[in-house]
């Protein structure tokens, strides 16, 4: 379970790595554009909600529990960023697997 640390707010987001590798590449490519944009998800317990406004020059941390980068899914990386254009901002969804031909 990694970290998603926010402007130094305690306590830090808890994010499973995969998901969190995914989550960095995306909002890092858009960081470096100098877009400003949110991020949403759904709590675990299906209890709640968050949204976040991340903008270049707000500090940010991204806290692995391993250093192992795993593959990245492509469908899913493009899916984050194209849910910016779709919902104003990065939705947090599940991966999605592609069907084994």
């Amino acid at each position: 379970m990694g970290l998603f640390i926010y402007d130094n707010v305690d306590p830090p987001i808890h994010i499973e790595d995969r998901t969190l590798w995914h989550l960095k590449t995306v909002i890092l490519t858009k960081l470096r554009r100098g877009e400003s944009f949110s991020v949403s998800w759904v709590h675990p317990d299906d209890e709640g909600y968050t949204t976040v406004w991340l903008h270049p020059t707000i500090p940010l941390r991204f806290v692995f529990d391993s250093a192992k980068q795993p593959e990245l899914n492509r469908q899913w990386l493009m899916e984050l960023n194209g849910s910016t254009v779709e919902h104003g901002g990065i939705v947090l969804t599940p991966e999605q697997l592609l069907p084994v031909d």
